[in-house]
């Protein structure tokens, strides 16, 4: 029997303002336990809670930027439950009349992943489990969120990472969140169910909550898919309930019975105010929205006539784009460009936080002099790197490095007379490309760069060396 596996996604991005959604206390992340944290934070009586203008503004922004449509009213609900990270036995969150509604985000293969809604909400605070004992750290408590909720429109694992990287990107280049899942300003509620090829009624669904890792997310996705399968297949029936992934035996366990909105018992907060946002302010807030990822991916491909491959390297990383086009300007091959960055000076930065900061010692500047040297031919490729190597490694600019010898170059004669004694010191290599070794013609270019010191034109070099030894 074939399975299909339908999910939809809850998504907690925890907001860049500098303060909390009700009060004045800092956003930043750590610091000692329960030091961020003020009497409205911690729910005492008598405390009235005062809403964050930005953080709406920065809902809005991402409701614009999944395609959302904005509501011009809108309200704050108190959501009920009783759990110890949130002192006040409620959150504040959105119920009815969410900010945002009817978004999508396309996928590569031209999909539509259909957003539900986009509501702000407060974060509650972390729990700490030590040698059996729990502490509260109230920090995190009253930190903005956006919680952005799918339809079940996901078909596969491949698709469901596919919309998060997506997603985060958004949110990256709009300003609104860090996204950095190490630190939990993202974080997952996959909801998932199985149904028969062909079946139309949806399955029976769990929800595997507070999810945080791309890798963790696929792992989770595929062992409770399977767990489900395992279930119909031995007559059993799938129960609804929350889950829980345990990355140390890669299962998913169960936390509780899964709770249905009227559990919760919604009501309007007295405290809050009616959120109203007209047409105007909504054309503003569109109007500062930057580049979108998709458009300057399409723009890296069309305009610069880069590979869709470079191009979504370049754009999968905000500042290393920006950086691009600015060693673009007035380069005509931006293929250039993009080779040096993708490869030498990636390779100098390890890990993805590295590439995200890309705080590299050279400016856009710098780079864009060296390649306009390679395009007039004053230098070749091979000083080009060697010269980029030292620049990346100082911080100095070309003009440290390159003379006017380099420059000039050498001339054709003695580039003739140098090939003509790398032929004959490497008479094996000759012999080897004479007889198909391709791979062999590298050791004679090798000698001559070696010579030269890299200042050989190594095209010029080739066409001279065959010449020689044919």
């Amino acid at each position: 029997m074939s399975y299909e596996l339908v999910a939809g996604l809850e998504t907690h991005i925890e907001l860049s303002t500098k303060t909390k959604i009700f009060c004045n206390c800092t956003t930043e992340f750590g610091g000692e336990p329960n030091t961020h944290c003020c009497p409205i934070c911690i729910g005492l009586p008598g405390t009235l809670p005062k809403l964050n203008k930005n953080v709406v503004k920065y809902a809005v922004k991402a409701g614009l930027a999944t395609n959302c449509s904005i509501r011009n009213i809108s309200k704050m609900d108190r959501k009920n439950y009783v759990y110890p990270d949130l002192p006040k036995a409620y959150q504040i969150s959105q119920f009815d009349k969410p900010l945002c509604e009817n978004g999508y985000i396309s996928l590569s293969t031209g999909k539509n992943i259909n957003i539900t809604r986009i509501h702000i909400e407060e974060d509650a605070g972390k729990l700490v489990h030590q040698r059996g004992d729990t502490y509260i750290d109230y920090n995190r408590g009253g930190v903005p969120l956006v919680e952005i909720v799918t339809e079940p429109d996901f078909r596969s694992i491949d698709e469901v990472v596919e919309y998060i990287e997506k997603l985060r990107l958004i949110m990256k280049y709009i300003g609104v969140s860090d996204v950095k899942m190490q630190e939990g300003s993202l974080r997952c509620d996959v909801n998932i169910s199985v149904r028969k090829y062909g079946d139309n009624d949806l399955g029976i669904r769990t929800e595997i909550k507070n999810m945080n890792s791309l890798s963790f997310i696929a792992k989770a996705m595929e062992y409770e898919f399977n767990r489900q399968i395992d279930i119909i297949e031995n007559g059993g029936i799938i129960e609804q309930e929350t889950r829980r992934y345990n990355s140390d035996l890669n299962i998913t366990e169960s936390m509780r019975k899964k709770e249905d909105a009227d559990d919760y018992r919604y009501f309007r907060d007295p405290d809050l105010v009616t959120i109203s946002i007209m047409d105007e302010q909504i054309q503003q807030i569109k109007n500062e929205l930057p580049e979108l990822p998709s458009v300057k991916l399409k723009r890296f491909v069309e305009d610069y006539n880069l590979p869709i491959q470079d191009a979504e390297l370049l754009v999968k990383y905000k500042k290393v784009a920006e950086y691009f086009e600015e060693a673009c300007i007035k380069i005509e091959n931006h293929k250039v460009v993009s080779n040096f960055i993708l490869s030498q000076i990636f390779r100098t930065l390890s890990t993805e936080t590295e590439k995200e900061d890309f705080n590299i010692l050279i400016p856009p500047s710098y780079l864009n002099e060296l390649v306009k040297l390679t395009e007039t031919k004053k230098i070749n490729s091979s000083l080009a790197r060697i010269t980029l190597e030292k620049m990346l490694e100082t911080g100095k600019p070309l003009s440290e490095f390159i003379t006017e010898k380099h420059l000039q170059g050498i001339d054709e004669n003695t580039l003739k007379s140098i090939c003509e004694k790398a032929v004959l010191a490497n008479e094996k290599a000759v012999n080897e490309y004479l007889n198909g070794k391709e791979k062999a013609f590298g050791s004679i270019i090798g000698y001559i760069m070696k010579e030269t010191k890299g200042n050989a034109d190594a095209a010029l070099a080739t066409e001279i060396i065959k010449t020689i030894i044919s």
